[in-house]
C-alpha cells in the first residue's frame, strides 16, 4: 500500500454480507433455503437509483474490485485499473457494486461455508451453481439495494458471460451490458483445460473427495497444478517470452530437474500464492458454471434467437493475442447481436498480454472503456 491512498482509487473499502431468507432454486435442481451474498460498493447512489453498476467477476475473482481493505493493504482490488475517480468506471458519476459470486469463497455462501442444516461445512455437497443461478441471486440483491434497472453491467472473461446473461434472462433490467474477453460458450478446448485443471485437484491425495477442511488439511498440488494450467492459459506466448524468455535463475544450465528456468520459478510463486487465498471446491465447481454456459442451447443453438429478446445496448471488447477467448468468440456475440438488430459497439484491441489483458492498464483499451462509459453515464444523467 502507497503512503498516501492515489487519488484516483476510491481509497479504504469495507465488505457488506447480505443474508437472504428468500430460497433460491437452482439448475441442478436443488433448493438454497437461504444463503449470504458478500459485496462491496464504490460511489454513490444518485436520487433516482438509476447510475447503479454491476461488476462480474471472472473464475478466481471476488468481490474486491477496487480500493484498498486497510492502510497495509499491498494490492488494491483487481480492477483497479478500471474503477476509481476519474476512470472507465467513474465513481464520481457510477454507483458500482461488485459481489462474490454465489458458491464462491470469499464470504458468499458456498463450499467453504457451513451448511445451517448439517451444522457442517458444505464442502463438495455444495450444489452446481450456473451462470443464470448467478444472475438470479445477483437480482434478489439488486432488489434490496433498491436498484431495479442497472445502468450497465460489466465483466471480463467468465464475468462478461454473466454480463452477456443478465441482458438475455433479465432484459428489462439492463440499460446497458459490457462484454469483454468473453465467449458465447467454451469450446471443446476450454472444456477440456478445465478438466485437467480438475483432474490435477481431484487426484491429490489430499483431497479426500473434497472433505479435506474437515480432515485440516489441503489439496496443495492439485489446486496448485490447475493454477499453473490456468495461468499457462491466460498469458500469450508473446507475452511470456517478453516477460521471462528462456531466462535461466542461476545465469546457468545445471542438468536437474529443479527449477532453472525463471518460468519455472514465476509459475511455482503463482501456485504457492494461489493455494493460499482459494479454495479448490470452488475451483471445481467456478471451472464447472464455465463449462455449462451456453445460453443458446434454450433457443436450438441459435445465438441470433438467443439474443433477439434483450433490451441493451452493449459493448464487446476482445483482445488480438487472447488464445482462451479469442477476437473471433466476440465475433459470433457481435454478429448474432447485429443479426438481431441490436446495437452494440465492438472493438478489438492490439495487446500482446493474451486473456489477462482486460485486467491491464492499456491505454487504448481503457480509452474506448471509458468513452463508452461516459456515454452511459450522460445517458442516465449521472
Amino acid at each position: 500500500m502507497p503512503e498516501t491512498i492515489p487519488a484516483d482509487s476510491v481509497g479504504l473499502v469495507n465488505p457488506t454480507t447480505l443474508h437472504i431468507d428468500t430460497p433460491l432454486e437452482l439448475d441442478c435442481g436443488r433448493t438454497l433455503a437461504s444463503y449470504d451474498l458478500v459485496y462491496e460498493t464504490y460511489g454513490e447512489l444518485n436520487a433516482d437509483h438509476s447510475n447503479a453498476v454491476l461488476i462480474c467477476h471472472a473464475l478466481s475473482g471476488d468481490h474486491h474490485a477496487a480500493g484498498y481493505h486497510s492502510m497495509e493493504d499491498r494490492k488494491p482490488g483487481w480492477w483497479e485499473t478500471a474503477i476509481g475517480p476519474g476512470k472507465a468506471i467513474d465513481t464520481n458519476r457510477f454507483f458500482v457494486v461488485s459481489v462474490n459470486n454465489l458458491g464462491g469463497c470469499k464470504g458468499s455462501t458456498g463450499p467453504n461455508t457451513v451448511n445451517p442444516e448439517t451444522g457442517k461445512l458444505f464442502g463438495p455437497d455444495f450444489p452446481i451453481v450456473t451462470v443464470p443461478d448467478w444472475i438470479r441471486s445477483q437480482a434478489v440483491l439488486a432488489d434490496k439495494l433498491g436498484i431495479e434497472i442497472w445502468a450497465a453491467v460489466i465483466g471480463g472473461s467468465l464475468g462478461g458471460m454473466q454480463a452477456l446473461q443478465w441482458a438475455i434472462s433479465l432484459p428489462e433490467r439492463v440499460r446497458h451490458a459490457v462484454v469483454i474477453a468473453a465467449a458465447p460458450k467454451l469450446s471443446a478446448q476450454n472444456i477440456a483445460f478445465n478438466e485437467v485443471a480438475r483432474t490435477a485437484i481431484k487426484s491429490d491425495p489430499d483431497f479426500h473427495d473434497g472433505h479435506y477442511m474437515e480432515l485440516n488439511t489441503l489439496p496443495r498440488q492439485g489446486l496448485g497444478l490447475a493454477r499453473m494450467l490456468g495461468h499457462i492459459t491466460y498469458l500469450s506466448d508473446e507475452a511470456m517470452g517478453q516477460k521471462f524468455g528462456r531466462e535461466l535463475r542461476s545465469g546457468s544450465i545445471q542438468y536437474g530437474y529443479d527449477v532453472e528456468f525463471q518460468i519455472e520459478s514465476y509459475l511455482r510463486y503463482q501456485s504457492t500464492s494461489f493455494v493460499g487465498r482459494f479454495d479448490a471446491n470452488t475451483y471445481l465447481l467456478m471451472t464447472k458454471a464455465l463449462d455449462y454456459f451456453d445460453p443458446a442451447k434454450e433457443f436450438d443453438d441459435d445465438l441470433t434467437a438467443t439474443l433477439s429478446g434483450i433490451k441493451a445496448k452493449s459493448l464487446v471488447v476482445s483482445f488480438t493475442s487472447d488464445w482462451r477467448f479469442s477476437p473471433l468468440r466476440s465475433r459470433e456475440i457481435v454478429n448474432a447481436l447485429l443479426a438481431a438488430g441490436k446495437p452494440v459497439t465492438y472493438a478489438e484491441i492490439e495487446a500482446h498480454q493474451g486473456h489477462d489483458a482486460f485486467l491491464m492498464p492499456i491505454p487504448r483499451y481503457l480509452e474506448i472503456f471509458a468513452t463508452y462509459m461516459q456515454s452511459v453515464a450522460e445517458e442516465v444523467g449521472s
